[in-house]
């Protein structure tokens, strides 16, 4: 049993256990190129938060991983098979009721750990921490804790290089040879504001990709995976053991 993963953990020792900072993943079940699961962004998130929560567990801090969302917003990928899709405002109805229990039981503190490009939770904190204005919510999307380019040669952004590396990694049973990988090549926008990056629209998938994925996945490897995933969990290990010392109401100074 890992004390720091509510999953495995009994009423025994929760009971007896403080937490103070609890973490929520949220990932997403979605087709990933031809040779990644479609819980690859679930996968990824549920190792990243076990492993960060681990390192900072050690260095002292009362966390704990809450189970993770597997459903994220995929309304790009409508016409992509099997999709699970789940919209914003029922994004925000679990939010809200999660984030009830834990204002109700005294943790006030909140990582909502994100695994999945298409969820965007910055309004939803809003909106639920109007509602509970003792919580101290914050969100963050693992895949931009660290600079990628130190580590992967091929831009991308779904079922890419870096993803494949990571579960190359974590899971190397569930990815296919890289032989049998598209090479993820994106259709762009022809609306120039979109291009330059100042302007944006929703991708449809089945207009910009042939193979579902985004970016190239052929240089791949398990060692660029562990580097990655290292680099990752020690920085948001880093973030919650901030979490953990840090006074709600006294989060602010100069």
């Amino acid at each position: 049993m890992r004390p720091y993963v509510l999953a495995e953990s009994n009423w025994k020792t929760i009971k007896e256990q403080k937490t103070e900072v609890a973490v929520l993943t949220w990932g997403a079940t979605e087709a990933h190129n031809y040779h990644l699961p479609y819980a690859t962004d679930n996968y990824q998130i549920e190792a990243i938060a076990a492993e960060a929560a681990k390192k900072a567990w050690n260095a002292g801090a009362k966390v704990l991983v809450l189970p993770n969302i597997p459903f994220g917003v995929n309304t790009g990928q409508a016409d992509v098979d099997l999709c699970i899709n789940l919209y914003p405002t029922t994004q925000l109805a679990i939010l809200n009721d999660i984030v009830e229990v834990l204002n109700r039981q005294g943790i006030h503190k909140l990582l909502l750990l994100n695994g999945h490009g298409g969820n965007n939770f910055k309004a939803l904190l809003r909106e639920v921490g109007a509602r509970y204005p003792k919580m101290l919510l914050i969100t963050t999307n693992f895949f931009q804790a660290v600079d990628r380019k130190q580590y992967f040669e091929e831009a991308g952004d779904h079922a890419d290089e870096m993803e494949t590396s990571l579960m190359l990694h974590l899971i190397p049973d569930l990815v296919l040879p890289l032989e049998e990988a598209g090479n993820g090549e994106e259709k762009k926008s022809r609306l120039t504001a979109i291009k330059e990056g100042w302007a944006w629209s929703e991708r449809k998938w089945h207009m910009v990709s042939a193979d579902t994925g985004i970016g190239n996945p052929k240089k791949a490897s398990e060692e660029k995976g562990k580097k990655f995933f290292e680099a990752v969990t020690r920085q948001v290990a880093n973030l919650l053991l901030d979490m953990d010392k840090i006074e709600n109401i006294d989060r602010y100074g100069n």
